[in-house]
């Protein structure tokens, strides 16, 4: 199989879908392309099909393309696919001090990858949900908001996990463990 395109101009998402994807008896192999490519408002998956749509026209051919969400419970999802944004405004205490004064700082990380097969090809979306919790910042604050994120039961946030710890348990390696089934079937 010829390498996948990977949209993404985000080195560690990038270095983490390698790792996760080049596991198993049939590795797939990832180039990665940056691409500009507006998003629109909606719902996660209405941002993953867009995204992936937009991005097989760039291209002209096959893609995955990846949106990562982080839904507070007390905000019924908020801030959900806009927590890139989020985060930049506020950063990590910021993030804590939006749940302050609410019974509960529960919260899930969801990652959706979308697959087209190119230009006209419905994307096909694979997701993986993680639960935890909303913490003050631990570990290193090199990767999103790695560091305020708790899954549950693991007693550490996914900064202060090695990569392998977090590839196994994470939204993402569950979003790309139903993607790996997907194309290992199509070749």
């Amino acid at each position: 199989m010829s390498p996948i395109i990977f949209v993404t101009g985000n080195a560690n998402k990038l270095k983490e879908v390698r790792e996760i994807l080049s596991e198993g008896n049939h590795p797939i192999d990832i180039d990665s392309k940056s691409l500009d490519i507006d998003e629109i408002q909606g719902t996660t998956q209405e941002v993953a099909k867009a995204k992936c749509r937009r991005a097989t026209e760039l291209i002209n051919g096959p893609c995955i393309t990846e949106d990562t969400a982080l839904c507070f419970e007390a905000l019924k999802g908020l801030p959900g696919p806009y927590i890139k944004y989020f985060l930049a405004e506020v950063g990590h205490e910021g993030l804590n001090n939006m749940l302050a004064g609410f019974p509960t700082r529960d919260a899930w990380a969801l990652c959706t990858f979308a697959y087209s097969a190119g230009p006209g090809s419905e994307p096909i979306l694979f997701e993986g949900r993680t639960d935890g919790t909303i913490v003050p910042a631990r570990g290193p604050p090199n990767f999103g908001w790695d560091p305020v994120f708790e899954p549950k039961g693991t007693g550490l946030t996914y900064a202060e996990m090695s990569s392998e710890q977090k590839n196994k348990l994470s939204h993402r390696y569950k979003a790309l463990e139903k993607l790996r089934v997907f194309l290992q079937s199509q070749q």
